[in-house]
């Protein structure tokens, strides 16, 4: 009888365990998904203490920008409960009925303006965003780090927007990336761009395939949008991460240091010390050894705006960086 009882309590611990992992999304699918939008940041081998940086920095701006997040009677009662879990695991009875509770009312609970999900790749951390403009508050967050030069992130390397996210085969990409660009480059709107490729641990969808569809797609809504690698009013972004594609079209790339957090606290007429290059290009030769597209050293963050040499169409072969 008493094996039988210590069988169920057993059971029941097991049981509250896995629903509380559940529960804070470590038991379920938290990854990066099509349709998606947030912020890719890279860094160089602690995607803890980037992740930690980034909710740091992410709130800091948000609070300014939209006002400090507000949490429910209800919500805070479960945070609270769930920092207190291991106290209560000795009663499974009451455990049990606890974390049936949280699971029952999590469908009406509110989201989190910002939430860290696996990205597919090392070195990668995606955060997506809820009801927060993810471009305008990365133009925010670099636009004070480059007019105060005040350094307010030590792991995190570079962090990149993403307004949008679809399949990463070609034909998904033609069909998703018409219309997203059109906000840009539609006439009457036009101006100069370039774009910023980089796949990890895909090979859906080749590097100058990809440019020359998106250069493709920019020249035929306007004949007005040209080329430009040196100072382009406008970067379209694409990071490929397994079979998803993270888009976004930004502002002031050259400006910010492609949007490198390292760099762009650095005086403007500071040049780059070779020390900091070689550790902000670890992060592209450590993932180029995972992954079977960007094994060759044309990455974007390496290569300082090296055109392909292989495309035919003059336009796609000067567009990429």
């Amino acid at each position: 009888m008493a094996a039988v009882q210590e069988s169920k309590k057993r059971s029941r611990k097991q049981y509250t365990n896995h629903a509380a992992k559940k529960q804070r999304g470590g038991g379920g699918a938290r990854e990066l998904e099509v349709g998606m939008q947030g912020i890719l940041l890279t860094c160089n081998m602690n995607q803890r203490k980037c992740t930690a940086e980034a909710y740091s920095l992410l709130n800091e701006y948000a609070d300014k920008l939209y006002g400090p997040e507000k949490f429910t009677e209800e919500e805070e009662e479960r945070n609270s409960d769930e920092e207190e879990k291991e106290e209560d695991d000795d009663d499974a009875e009451a455990a049990l009925k606890k974390e049936v509770k949280q699971i029952r009312s999590s469908t009406a609970k509110k989201q989190r303006r910002f939430l860290a999900m696996e990205s597919g790749a090392n070195n990668v951390v995606f955060v997506r965003t809820l009801n927060i403009d993810p471009n305008k508050l990365v133009h925010h967050i670099l636009q004070d780090l480059h007019t105060t030069k005040k350094k307010k992130s030590r792991v995190i390397l570079r962090m990149l927007p993403v307004s949008g996210a679809c399949k990463a085969f070609i034909e998904e990409m033609e069909k998703y990336l018409g219309p997203f660009l059109e906000s840009w480059f539609k006439a009457p709107n036009h101006g100069t761009f370039q774009i910023a490729f980089k796949a990890r641990n895909s090979s859906h969808a080749k590097r100058d395939e990809v440019i020359k569809v998106l250069a493709g797609l920019v020249g035929n809504m306007n004949p007005k949008n040209k080329v430009d690698l040196t100072n382009p009013e406008y970067t379209i972004i694409v990071e490929i991460i397994k079979n998803v594609c993270c888009v976004s079209v930004v502002r002031d790339y050259v400006l910010f240091r492609k949007f490198n957090l390292q760099e762009v606290v650095k005086n403007d007429r500071e040049p780059e010390d070779l020390p900091s290059r070689v550790e902000n290009c670890e992060e592209e030769k450590e993932e180029s050894a995972k992954e079977t597209e960007s094994k060759s050293p044309r990455s974007e963050e390496c290569s300082a705006g090296t055109p392909s040499r292989s495309p035919p169409d003059r336009r796609s072969h000067q567009a990429g960086v």
